[in-house]
């Protein structure tokens, strides 16, 4: 695999400039570019041209998606990305429909994806500290993991037919950062599963 698609999903907020996801996409698009990949950045402050976008998609080997957790989610300039692309994409550029047939309406729904064979990988950050997830005490999320709830995501990027590569997660990072490990984390993290 040789072409990374980075797309960094970070809207700025005046108490949140995007600056670690700014990093965490540099430094994703620097290691990957010394192992040999061709990279391409996204950003949400780009003018962003749906057919540009599609012909971003078919050309990654690998979509990595760098966001936020905003309200247990991607921030809302994301989600316009993708209900203009990904939406534009169900003639045939990502999917051809959702699999289904009139034979079959019950079955095989999501199924439609043009991009088998491609992977994408989900690195998020959290305000949220690690210690709330995995653990049934916890209040909010009762025991679920990070991928629990970034589940509509995973099925977004499964319905193009794309396979997932671990998630990376940084936590705690406006309360308790602890930011130079995290860098050292998606370091290891990239040069693992690239």
């Amino acid at each position: 695999m040789s072409n990374v698609l980075i797309i960094n999903a970070h809207q700025y907020y005046a108490f949140s400039k995007g600056e670690l996801n700014r990093t965490l996409t540099n430094n994703a698009a620097a290691m990957l570019k010394e192992k040999g990949y061709d990279t391409r950045i996204v950003t949400m402050e780009d003018n962003i041209d749906v057919e540009e976008q599609l012909g971003l998609h078919q050309w990654a080997d690998i979509v990595l998606l760098q966001t936020p957790i905003n309200w247990m989610g991607v921030p809302w300039s994301f989600k316009k990305y993708m209900d203009e692309v990904y939406t534009a994409g169900m003639g045939g550029a990502l999917c051809n429909g959702d699999g289904r047939s009139a034979d079959a309406p019950e079955k095989n729904y999501g199924t439609g994806g043009t991009l088998k064979g491609k992977k994408y990988m989900m690195s998020v950050t959290f305000n949220a500290p690690k210690g709330s997830f995995n653990d049934e005490s916890e209040y909010l999320f009762k025991g679920k993991s990070v991928d629990d709830l970034l589940f509509p995501m995973h099925a977004n990027f499964r319905f193009f037919g794309l396979e997932a590569l671990p998630t990376f997660a940084a936590f705690d990072v406006m309360k308790n950062a602890d930011i130079e490990n995290d860098l050292t984390r998606f370091a290891d993290h990239i040069n693992t599963h690239f």
